[in-house]
């Protein structure tokens, strides 16, 4: 099975190197790797450059003016090859090299299956080894999507086909356009998926959903957007109630795996 997988850079020189190492070190090599730049000012091309050598082809990107982060992962989706496509974001990094072996494995002995998802880990920008919270994606259920929840996006691999049979990221959704989609595909459509008790990936803390104050209110918004467009309803209210839940992902004692 090859895998395809995209990230998405603008101005990303001071992370997306561990990001890229993080692929190169895979053991699974039936895979290929596309890197879509949104046309950096900084040295995030030169980068890409120094270690396009090391994948042996299995690498290709571009750099060029988008409308935003969503309108080239859609770029990516649409220039991959593989039998699925997954994301890692440029500020985030897998933290072992079976992650490809697993996601392999996974499809492979669960036939009929049609995407898999798995936890993640946030991880102090200071200090990569300090895990602060534990997304588990475990108790994830379809109907938990009224309330705010889904599966962690970045562990979300799915078939290339289902971008073409149910869509792409919506790219006028500033923040929410991972929760739109994976609303469309998992609820709306209905697409067999299956969780993985595996940690994919680490992410830094300080993304764009979690920038305050404000950005949470405008990810609620978009979120009872996402709902409105898919047929459930929900409201801001409601959604504010699982800020109670997130407290039980923050990380004291659990230790890496």
């Amino acid at each position: 099975m090859k895998i395809s997988v995209v990230t998405v850079t603008f101005n990303s020189g001071k992370t997306v190197e561990d990001t890229i190492k993080s692929v190169l070190s895979q053991e699974y090599k039936d895979y290929e790797y596309l890197v879509v730049d949104g046309g950096s000012k900084d040295n995030t091309v030169e980068i890409i450059k120094k270690y396009e050598p090391l994948f042996e082809g299995r690498m290709r990107w571009v750099s060029e003016k988008d409308k935003g982060m969503y309108d080239g992962i859609n770029k990516g989706i649409k220039m991959a090859t593989g039998d699925v496509v997954g994301i890692i974001n440029s500020d985030d990094f897998y933290h072992r090299t079976d992650i490809f072996d697993k996601i392999n494995e996974a499809f492979v002995e669960n036939p009929g299956v049609e995407a898999i998802y798995g936890d993640v880990r946030f991880v102090n920008p200071d200090n990569l080894e300090k895990t602060v919270r534990y997304y588990s994606s475990k108790n994830w259920r379809p109907w938990r999507f009224r309330f705010g929840f889904m599966p962690a996006h970045p562990s979300f691999f799915t078939l290339r086909e289902n971008f073409e049979k149910y869509g792409y990221y919506q790219y006028d959704y500033h923040i929410a356009a991972d929760y739109e989609l994976l609303i469309r595909h998992l609820y709306t459509n209905k697409v067999p998926a299956k969780y993985i008790p595996l940690d994919f990936m680490k992410m830094r803390t300080g993304g764009r959903s979690t920038d305050g104050i404000q950005a949470n209110i405008r990810l609620n918004k978009e979120i009872v957007r996402a709902c409105a467009e898919n047929g459930i309803w929900t409201c801001m209210p409601l959604l504010f109630l699982k800020y109670f839940v997130k407290v039980f992902e923050l990380v004291f004692t659990r230790g890496e795996s």
